[in-house]
């Protein structure tokens, strides 16, 4: 209960000053992240959250699938065409340079050997705009900004799971086996686009009428089954839950549109829990271990790789300069490379504790830096905070105003 009750006050305050939020460097989700370190063990000790629990991986899990089939609706078929030349670039090019800008100085600065060298960047190659949500959650910032890291984001995920599988089972010295894992991959698609397109479809009949008050249920309907199904069959749940969004989107826009206010909400519940319990991972014990080079690696891992490698795909592209420069930016570790890490856990592979340990310490810094800095980079855009957030002062009558 001390856990629930540090959810329900630390939700009240981010709320509560969300109006602030918008407009400075002020980040809820930080806010949420230091609440977390602040009741762990690490902390005042008010709650003990073993970090290779059911909860935290369920949780985790959970918010990640929420957030990436609430961000999937945005993100149509015509969408994905229209930016699919930026979007392309970076998941071809900009992702598989991050996974071994990453592998190598960890390596070397680490001590880690080569394969789990090459698993820290694979887990640590997802973006999660989340973060970023000044960013590519305003409609007054450029659309093929937003459709770029939203799509990348979105498709990432899962992309990144067969590579982390991969070299999880060589560092466990187990076989990999790549037939399961394309299938896995393969059958996440499948049912991303077909289990919303079946129901899609069969709303067209003149049987089917929802009452407008319950339309934001249909979709909500739609993820609660493809979410289990997903885990019922082993199918990626992750590549299923973006792809079914955008079929959603993609086949009847009125849907997206009624859960879209609603998704929101969704996912910020979700999302602001897994931060709640991930920041009372990071305790002093945990990271007290972690040398010069494994700090390193984090601040590399932000600073250089990620930027580096993004404006390296995005050459000779129609982007504006200033546009690449904020793409190169936000590139935030998030509830992937969380789930990924707590993965590697369960694995129990000798150097599980420490990988662990440096991806935490990486999506730690990463929500820092990035959810921080998203209001003044959508400023330095031209972007005007959304009218009608509240200012703290009383309104003035009109005539007061005139």
């Amino acid at each position: 209960m001390a856990l629930v009750l540090a959810f329900g006050l630390v939700l009240l305050i981010s709320v509560s000053l969300s109006g602030l939020a918008a407009r400075t460097i002020l980040s809820t989700a930080l806010m949420f992240l230091v609440a977390g370190a602040l009741i762990g063990q690490g902390g005042l000790g008010l709650v003990d959250i073993p970090s290779n629990s059911a909860f935290v991986t369920v949780l985790a899990d959970l918010a990640l699938f929420t957030v990436l089939f609430t961000d999937g609706q945005r993100a149509g078929l015509p969408d994905l065409k229209q930016g699919w030349r930026l979007s392309g670039r970076a998941l071809g090019l900009a992702m598989p340079l991050t996974m071994v800008g990453i592998a190598v100085p960890t390596h070397f600065l680490t001590g880690l050997d080569w394969t789990t060298s090459f698993l820290i960047g694979a887990i640590l190659s997802p973006t999660d705009p989340v973060f970023a949500s000044a960013i590519v959650g305003r409609t007054d910032v450029p659309m093929r900004l937003r459709r770029l890291l939203n799509v990348e984001s979105g498709l990432n995920d899962g992309l990144a799971l067969p590579f982390v599988l991969i070299f999880l089972a060589t560092a466990a010295n187990r076989d990999t086996d790549f037939l399961t894992i394309g299938i896995e991959l393969a059958a996440g698609l499948a049912l991303g686009v077909v289990i919303p397109a079946v129901v899609v479809l069969a709303w067209r009949l003149r049987i089917f009428t929802a009452e407008p008050r319950l339309q934001a249920l249909g979709p909500l309907a739609i993820a609660v089954m493809l979410y289990a199904t997903c885990h019922l069959t082993h199918a990626n749940p992750y590549l299923a839950a973006f792809a079914a969004g955008s079929t959603i989107a993609t086949l009847d826009r009125v849907a997206a549109e009624h859960f879209e206010h609603f998704g929101d909400l969704l996912s910020e519940i979700t999302k602001f829990a897994a931060l709640l319990v991930f920041g009372a991972l990071i305790t002093p014990e945990r990271i007290s271990h972690l040398s010069v080079g494994d700090w390193a690696v984090a601040v590399i891992a932000i600073l250089l790789v990620r930027p580096a490698a993004m404006m390296l795909s995005l050459l000779r592209t129609p982007l504006p300069a200033r546009e690449r420069s904020v793409a190169a930016w936000f590139g935030p570790k998030g509830f992937a490379s969380v789930v990924y890490g707590l993965l590697v856990l369960q694995a129990g592979i000798p150097a599980g504790e420490h990988v662990f340990d440096l991806v935490a310490i990486t999506i730690a810094l990463s929500i820092v830096l990035h959810s921080s800095t998203d209001v003044p980079v959508a400023k330095a855009l031209s972007v005007e905070p959304p009218d009608g957030l509240p200012t703290g002062q009383p309104e003035r009558p009109a005539r007061e105003q005139q």
